[in-house]
């Protein structure tokens, strides 16, 4: 018996990792299966290019505007009366609150310049236009091409 208690004694002087790395990968597992549930249906919109585009950083909300004219405010469909509460709720939480519009290529121009006017008079004074970046468009024109 004497010999059993000098073993309690020994200092432990290696960590089994086993354990952390069996917990790991069910937790990894367990993301990859629900991750596929979790994303949202995305609204097919051709967003027109650019060359040069910049990302917002702060609170923000999206509007879409599909080629048909349906508006969309976080990937829902809404009417302007919706987007008009939204923008003045989001303005009321946060001074710097952002708007993002998406607005198909062949949505009227008129239309979009609604929205900005709605989300503008509602209280948000900063919105970006959603955009693809082109890289053809980046490019400088070879020079006798010029129009």
């Amino acid at each position: 018996m004497a010999k059993a208690s000098d073993n309690d004694e020994e200092m432990i002087s290696g960590i089994n990792v086993t354990p952390l790395v069996d917990i790991t990968l069910v937790l990894l597992i367990v993301f990859m299966v629900t991750a596929t549930y979790i994303v949202r249906e995305s609204i097919e919109v051709d967003l027109p290019r650019a060359a040069s585009g910049g990302e917002s950083v702060g609170e923000l909300f999206n509007v879409v505007l599909d080629k048909e004219g349906a508006l969309y405010i976080d990937g829902v469909r809404a009417d302007e009366t919706q987007l008009m509460a939204k923008a003045k709720e989001a303005a009321a939480k946060d001074a710097s609150a952002r708007v993002v519009i998406s607005a198909d290529q062949n949505a009227r121009h008129g239309a979009v310049v609604h929205l900005i006017d709605i989300v503008k008079s509602s209280g948000i004074a900063k919105f970006a236009i959603n955009i693809e970046k082109d890289a053809l468009a980046a490019e400088p024109a070879p020079p006798g091409d010029a129009p």
